[in-house]
């Protein structure tokens, strides 16, 4: 009994995980090669269901929306995260401004899109603002033409989760040892050597949590696109997640919506793999040569 001991204790955090994650996902999988509307019986339709995917031009849109949302979620969050980090690391009354600066990421990502929403609109305060400076002929309808609505979008992302990836750099910059940036100093290094010949390397793995974070939620983004846009107009923004979402509880076709789930988390994983291993083996051969 004392040998399964210790096996019972992470039982139920296995079984959750079981219940709550693996079972969805081979249920998922197995939808992904049927069709299915969710009031007949499902019908085996092996690998048509992707090669239809891959096939649709609506698809291929999304695809490419949600790759530029990665691209765009991890050039200006995390960048400008870290830039203010390493701005506000000693400038005076600096817990006001991240306290300004974190504030968005207190809102759900819905409630930045209603609000955002109102700036972007024809009347809206953007495009008032671009009048009162005699800038109106930019003035336009910013989510109603693509691909602004995508950078738009991006932009109210970048936003509200900029804060986050700010205070996670500013963890990792206060457990820099403060007597090596000494040493640096008084032999004569420029505060840019500081930065990216000590700062930077040493933040490596708070820049690795913030960059698979910006990943996994870019690939997955869907309530900020589905309230500021619904994918629209034409399915122009729609993002793989916006896809799956409409092919399975609007269109009713779950088999296809099962598929573009796969090849989402697909998507996910395997870019994060390859991000990994990129860094892991980044990190091994700084040891090797130090």
């Amino acid at each position: 009994m004392s040998a399964i001991g210790p096996y019972l204790y992470i039982l139920p955090a296995l079984l959750l995980v079981s219940i709550m994650l693996l079972l969805p996902v081979f249920f998922t999988l197995g939808i992904s090669f049927t069709k299915w509307d969710l009031l007949s019986d499902p019908q085996w339709v092996g690998f048509a269901q992707y090669q239809k995917v891959f096939q649709s031009s609506k698809f291929l849109t999304s695809l490419g929306n949600t790759l530029l949302w990665t691209v765009g979620t991890m050039l200006f969050p995390v960048l400008l995260g870290l830039l203010l980090a390493v701005a506000l690391e000693r400038v005076p009354g600096e817990r006001i401004y991240k306290f300004m600066i974190y504030l968005p990421r207190v809102l759900a990502l819905t409630v930045l899109g209603v609000i955002w929403n109102s700036i972007y609109a024809r009347d809206g305060l953007l495009n008032e603002a671009l009048r009162l400076i005699g800038l109106e002929d930019l003035a336009r309808s910013w989510l109603l033409m693509p691909p602004v609505n995508t950078f738009a979008m991006i932009g109210t992302f970048t936003w509200g989760i900029t804060g986050i990836n700010m205070i996670l750099f500013l963890v990792g910059l206060q457990t820099i040892s403060k007597e090596i940036v000494e040493a640096a100093k008084i032999e004569g290094a420029s505060e840019w050597k500081i930065f990216t010949r000590i700062k930077l390397p040493l933040l490596g793995p708070i820049t690795t949590i913030v960059v698979t974070m910006s990943v996994i939620g870019s690939f997955t983004t869907f309530d900020l696109v589905w309230v500021m846009t619904k994918g629209g107009p034409y399915g122009s923004s729609e993002t793989l997640a916006v896809s799956m979402f409409n092919e399975s509880f609007n269109l009713f076709h779950v088999g296809t919506g099962a598929a573009i789930a796969i090849v989402l988390s697909l998507c996910t994983l395997g870019f994060s793999i390859l991000y990994l291993r990129t860094v892991f083996k980044r990190e091994r051969a700084r040891e090797q040569t130090s």
